[in-house]
């Protein structure tokens, strides 16, 4: 998408970053993939072998540069893991593939960024009680599925209840908002549930995902989040682990609004508060 390329661009334009704010990331050791999903699946992805019928629910055409764009994500997400255990918080321009289960692909989702960030940070012995706030307008369903069984992982995920993905997995905490849910009650939403969750889980590290699909022009969500409401959910969540002292990554997500120009600013509003909460 565009907005991929849009977004550092505004960012150094406005002086929001610098050059040497950001990083690149590579192609990592498979290791940290297959602690996240099944080796099977991996390996049948790396060399284009997924079945017709299951490679049509990703979305995409495979090939190896989609593959390769995907464990690049990934790695992005690992190495923001170090950076926010370093400076606080990180982001991850792409990411938010919480549409990837264990062992299959679906929603433009192949491998999932944040779930391989948390078993790399928990295989590092780096963090241990991990929670996962998502807060994109579809609900995390392969982040759900991946983590059932591990209590070490909490997986929190407020969402659109009429939005993809129509069969709902179960996440440890899923709070399915109704169409046309406003900035009012969205956000007194998440201060009740969020500072609950920190102290009920006590987690040594949060995963956000920041998607933007949650405002009123978008074409995909059934919410209506103004562009104010959005940036104050950001600055709720950057604030409350700055508060707490809990190191925080960030992956994008979605965003589908009609105008390139609200995706954007949306998107970076999140950067923009990052800077002045953690500076």
């Amino acid at each position: 998408m565009i907005k991929y390329e849009l977004l550092p661009k505004q960012l150094l334009h406005e002086g929001t970053c610098i050059d040497e704010n950001f990083f690149a990331p590579e192609i990592p050791n498979d290791k940290h993939i297959v602690a996240a999903h099944d080796p099977e699946y991996f390996y049948d992805l790396l060399n284009l072998k997924i079945p017709h019928k299951e490679a049509r629910k990703i979305g995409f055409p495979l090939s190896e540069n989609l593959v390769e764009r995907e464990r690049i994500i990934a790695d992005g997400t690992m190495k923001a893991c170090e950076f926010a255990l370093e400076f606080g918080v990180a982001m991850n321009i792409a990411g938010g593939t919480h549409h990837a289960y264990s062992n299959r692909g679906e929603a433009f989702c192949m491998l999932n960024d944040q779930a391989i960030g948390a078993r790399y940070l928990q295989s590092k012995k780096l963090a241990n009680r991990i929670l996962i706030v998502d807060l994109d307008v579809h609900q995390g369903n392969g982040t759900a599925e991946i983590f059932q069984k591990d209590d070490s992982v909490f997986t929190f995920s407020m969402h659109g209840a009429g939005n993809y993905p129509f069969k709902k997995e179960t996440s440890n905490l899923d709070i399915p908002l109704q169409k046309g849910t406003g900035d009012k009650e969205y956000l007194s939403i998440l201060k009740e549930t969020l500072p609950v969750l920190i102290q009920k889980h006590r987690p040594d590290f949060i995963f956000y995902l920041c998607g933007v699909d949650v405002l009123d022009t978008d074409k995909l969500g059934t919410l209506s989040l103004t562009l104010s409401g959005c940036k104050e959910r950001d600055e709720y969540v950057l604030m409350t682990c700055k508060y707490h002292g809990i190191p925080l990554q960030c992956s994008m997500g979605g965003g589908y609004s009609k105008d390139i120009k609200t995706i954007v600013e949306a998107h970076a509003n999140t950067f923009r508060l990052a800077v002045d909460i953690f500076s």
